[in-house]
């Protein structure tokens, strides 16, 4: 199977034996690790004004950085930022990886409408509207949500270019969600279904992803059926056995090596921080994919996520045992 037949598998929780597969929803050190700035980053204040050969030669560039990525670190998947991210780009820089790569690679990207936690600049008013206006927030929800799904439709009709989407907004903070559970169950839970309902409609799979402590709202999210989880923060507590008991065999599992040790931690640490992440992860059999509870960020040692991927090569297969 090639590396995208391989996390598909995985995402349907079949079992596939052998290498785990592995994946960042972003990888920023690609300035150390290639001495290019990420595709999040760059800037395009002046993309309007470019020429086409200009145009070209940034998206090219970009698509082979997120191959070389892939490539160098083994990953089986790509998360896209699309950047500018019109439609007619985004199709541009999708075509390019796929002619590029051709169907090695799983190819996702961002495409979730609902609500994430607040910055400090609108949480008061939102807090407010929360209570006193939910049905303010649940309008405009159901247009976010349409127009998402609007978009993927209007994507899907220049050819499946994409496996999935992964919902990126985030719900909880380390010690709780922002939401609480009723609040969670009117104001996310019906539009976090229809999304991924949409998109499974279209034929996408989708990852589920928020950091922090997910668990008082897991059974919530897991009744709306994404396909997989991510990225199961043991910095916020949570561990794979506790969700695993909750989500059940066959929702997959993405994650979990703390990135707060990655960072800060000593080589030991970080190594016994892999090692138990992979134990626990491939314990189901089946519909795990190794990766950080958060992304490969800025500001995190290229050497240490080097290192971790360097365990995976070595225990991330279903046949060995972990020491």
């Amino acid at each position: 199977m090639t590396p995208r037949e391989r996390f598909i598998q995985t995402l349907q929780c079949k079992p596939i034996g052998g290498q785990v597969p592995t994946f960042e929803l972003v990888f920023f050190l690609t300035m150390e690790a290639f001495g290019k700035v990420h595709p999040s980053q760059r800037i395009y204040e002046q993309w309007k004004q470019m020429s086409h050969t200009e145009r070209s030669l940034h998206m090219n560039e970009m698509a082979q950085l997120y191959i070389d990525t892939a490539e160098r670190y083994d990953h089986s998947a790509i998360f896209v930022h699309p950047n500018p991210g019109d439609l007619e780009s985004t199709q541009w820089l999708l075509e390019l990886i796929r002619e590029k790569s051709g169907n090695k690679y799983y190819l996702m990207m961002h495409g979730d409408p609902t609500w994430s936690i607040p910055n400090g600049t609108t949480m008061m008013d939102f807090a407010v509207k929360m209570y006193e206006e939910p049905e303010k927030l649940n309008d405009e929800s159901a247009r976010r949500t349409e127009n998402a799904l609007e978009f993927a439709r209007k994507l899907d009709a220049k050819g499946h270019l994409l496996d999935g989407f992964a919902l990126c907004s985030d719900y909880c903070f380390n010690v709780n969600p922002f939401f609480d559970c009723e609040s969670f169950d009117q104001l996310i839970v019906p539009y976090l279904r229809q999304a991924i309902d949409g998109y499974r409609e279209m034929g996408y799979h989708t990852i589920k992803h928020t950091d922090g402590n997910i668990m008082p709202i897991l059974k919530q999210m897991a009744d709306c059926k994404p396909d997989a989880f991510h990225s199961l923060d043991p910095q916020g507590g949570v561990s794979i056995p506790e969700v695993r008991k909750i989500v059940g065999p066959d929702i997959a599992l993405c994650g979990n090596v703390n990135c707060g040790l990655l960072q800060t931690g000593t080589d030991e640490e970080c190594r016994a921080d892999v090692l138990r992440s992979l134990n626990e992860g491939m314990a189901n059999g089946r519909g795990f994919i190794f990766c950080t509870s958060n992304c490969a960020y800025t500001g995190l040692p290229l050497k240490r996520y080097e290192m971790m991927i360097d365990l995976w090569r070595q225990y991330g297969h279903y046949e060995n045992s972990i020491h």
